[in-house]
C-alpha cells in the first residue's frame, strides 16, 4: 500500500529544513520494517509561486521526496493539489509546516488505520511556546488541545495531523472548498462532509506532533482575532452544511441568535471577572464575545480572510 505524507508550505524554508529530515526518518522506519506493507513517499506542496521551499526540498536529498508548486493562493488549493498528486496512493497523511512529529507519529496513525479502517485518523497536537506566555492567555487556557482515548470517534478534525483513506474519500467525493483557502475552516467543512457521507474519523492519542507557537501569536490581540475568525468560519460551515432554501435561511437565523447569546453571556462573564479580578473569567468571557461577533458576521455574509496575501 502506498502512503503519501503531504506537507503544504508557504514561505517557511527554514522550518522545512528542520522538519523534512524528521519526516524522512519516520518514513524510512515504516518503509524498511521487516514485513511492512507500506511504501512511503514525501510530497512537498509549495504554495509560493516563487518556489521559496525548493532549495530546502532539494537539500533533503531524499529519493522518496517529490516537490511540486501550487501557484493558486490558499491552503485549500495546496491540499487539493496534494490529493491530485496522490492519485496512485491508498493513504494520504497531512502535516503542517510549522509542526514537528514525535517518535512514532506516522507509525501510530497507520496502526490505528490498519486496525479499524476508518476514513480518517486524527492525531494529537501539543502546543509549545516560543517564550513566556501572557498570564491572561494562560488563565484562559486558550492553547490547550484536546486529548481522548485512541479509537474514539469524532465528527470534526483539522488537517494539521491527519491520515486519510483515499479510497473512502474518493468514494464519498469530498474536497477542500477552494473559496475558504484564505479564510480558514476548509478542513472543518471537509471533515464534516466526510462524516455526513458515511466516513468515520477516529482519534489516535499516541500520534503526537508539537506545534511551536511563535511569539507573534502569544498576544491577547491575536487570541481575540482568532476567536472572531473561528466564530466566523463556524457559521459559514453550518450554512454550507444546510440543505439550501429555507434550510439555509433558518441556519443563518440560528447562527445570528447563537452569536448574540454569546456576546451577551460573554460580556456578562467578562464584567463578572473584572469585578472579582479573575483573569480566567475576564479572558474567557471576552473571547466568547469575539466569537459571537464572528458568528453573526458569518451568518450575514461577512467573511474574514485571515490568510489574505
Amino acid at each position: 500500500m502506498k502512503v503519501t505524507i503531504a506537507l503544504p508550505t508557504y514561505r517557511r524554508p527554514e522550518k522545512l529544513r528542520g522538519l523534512l529530515p524528521m519526516l524522512t526518518a519516520q518514513a524510512d522506519e515504516v518503509r524498511t520494517r521487516p514485513g511492512s506493507p507500506f511504501d512511503v513517499e514525501l510530497l512537498v506542496v509549495d504554495n509560493d509561486s516563487e518556489r521559496s521551499g525548493e532549495d530546502a526540498a532539494r537539500e533533503a536529498a531524499d529519493p522518496h521526496l517529490r516537490y511540486v508548486v501550487e501557484p493558486t493562493p490558499g491552503i485549500s488549493a495546496a491540499r487539493n493539489r496534494a490529493m491530485d498528486e496522490s492519485v496512485r496512493s491508498n493513504v494520504l497523511v497531512f502535516m503542517d509546516d510549522d509542526e514537528l512529529p514525535r517518535d512514532g507519529w506516522l507509525e501510530h496513525l497507520l496502526q490505528v488505520w490498519q486496525e479499524t479502517r476508518p476514513a480518517a485518523v486524527s492525531g494529537r497536537v501539543v502546543v509549545t511556546y516560543e517564550g513566556t506566555l501572557d498570564p491572561w492567555i494562560a488563565a484562559g487556557g486558550f492553547f490547550r488541545r484536546r486529548t481522548m482515548p485512541t479509537g474514539t470517534e469524532i465528527r470534526v478534525a483539522s488537517t494539521n495531523s491527519i491520515l486519510l483513506d483515499l479510497d473512502q474519500v474518493r468514494r464519498i467525493g469530498v474536497r477542500f472548498a477552494a473559496d475558504l483557502g484564505l479564510t480558514g475552516g476548509s478542513d472543518t467543512l471537509f471533515s464534516r462532509q466526510l462524516v455526513r457521507g458515511g466516513g468515520r474519523i477516529v482519534w489516535c492519542d499516541e500520534s503526537v506532533v508539537d506545534d511551536l507557537l511563535p511569539a507573534i501569536r502569544m498576544t491577547r490581540r491575536w487570541v481575540l482575532k482568532r476567536a472572531r475568525r473561528h466564530g466566523n468560519t463556524a457559521s459559514i460551515v453550518e450554512i454550507r452544511m444546510a440543505a439550501g432554501g429555507w434550510g439555509t435561511r433558518l441556519v443563518r437565523a440560528r447562527e445570528c441568535t447563537r452569536g448574540a447569546v454569546r456576546i451577551v453571556g460573554g460580556g456578562a462573564r467578562f464584567l463578572f471577572g473584572a469585578i472579582l479580578r479573575s483573569r480566567t473569567h475576564e479572558a474567557r468571557g471576552l473571547r466568547v464575545v469575539y466569537r459571537g461577533a464572528g458568528m453573526i458576521a458569518g451568518a450575514t455574509g461577512v467573511i474574514y480572510q485571515e490568510y489574505a496575501r
